[in-house]
């Protein structure tokens, strides 16, 4: 079982559940949610890459409270380790394609803060990371509103407690980080798949600032047209698999950078930015490359 038993509760009381359970159901609506149910059991019974692991991602309970619901890695130093690895890897990749050394700096660093989470979310997919989440111990909790009540010294260091409060991860972001990985996974995209995929993610010309955007975009459509290629010579008979494999990728852009970093680097680097830190791991010459 992948999930703990934390990530496993369904009992709510919050007034969108309530209004769940009490909201009268048509006919109509009655023979859709059980069609669409059984479908959907069936789907994942006949599904041999599917398990507890993926059953709770695909069918997660509808309580609004699961977006406010903060938690944290259940198992901390081993999940932060392979996340690092997947990280280092990530930089090293980008290192490694000369297209993307001959950019101007300035370029390199747009694409890095606009690319890493989808990167490194492909690694996490390639790597097959799986990760356990639990609440928040109310310790912390407790610590945090006791350290709020003490008061701000200047409005900054309000903005940033303020800030501190919002970028808390959440149950509903780690569903959604899960759920990207189960159809990348669904897929069993092959290494030559992953590494095409990469460039075609990491050449965004979409990504504001550039200075060399035509050069950016030729090289995004270069990336894609041999991720093409490889996806009709391993799978000939299969015509949908390369719009499949763009269609998954493409939600990698709804994850959250402050979700990942505070969920798999903040217990790690405490207060550091990360942005920092993957600049620096960028440019180095040896001990990342």
């Amino acid at each position: 079982m992948m999930f703990p038993l934390e990530e496993m509760k369904t009992t709510c009381h919050c007034s969108g559940y309530r209004e769940q359970q009490h909201q009268p159901h048509t006919i109509l609506y009655n023979i859709l949610s059980h069609a669409d149910s059984k479908y959907n059991n069936n789907s994942l019974i006949n599904n041999k890459h599917v398990n507890q692991y993926d059953y709770n991602i695909i069918m997660p309970h509808n309580c609004h409270c699961e977006r406010r619901r903060a938690v944290c890695l259940k198992n901390p130093e081993g999940t932060c380790q392979v996340a690092s690895d997947v990280l280092v890897k990530t930089i090293r990749f980008m290192k490694s394609l000369p297209s993307f050394r001959q950019l101007p700096v300035e370029d390199q660093l747009s694409l890095l803060r606009d690319c890493w989470v989808p990167l490194f979310s492909l690694g996490l997919a390639q790597e097959r990371t799986v990760f356990e989440v639990m609440d928040v111990p109310q310790a912390s909790m407790l610590r945090r509103i006791l350290l709020n009540s003490q008061g701000p010294h200047s409005e900054e260091e309000q903005e940033e407690e303020d800030e501190g409060k919002r970028s808390l991860p959440t149950l509903a972001g780690v569903h959604k980080l899960r759920s990207c990985l189960n159809r990348l996974w669904t897929l069993n995209l092959s290494p030559k798949e992953y590494a095409y995929l990469k460039g075609a993610m990491l050449f965004n010309p979409d990504v504001p600032g550039l200075s060399t955007t035509v050069f950016i975009d030729s090289l995004q459509q270069e990336a894609q047209r041999a991720l093409q290629e490889v996806v009709l010579t391993l799978h000939p008979g299969d015509s949908g698999r390369f719009s499949r494999i763009l269609l998954s990728t493409s939600a990698l852009q709804a994850v959250s950078q402050s979700l990942i970093t505070e969920l798999f680097f903040r217990p790690v680097i405490g207060q550091v930015n990360l942005f920092d830190l993957l600049s620096e791991m960028l440019f180095m010459r040896q001990e990342y490359s």
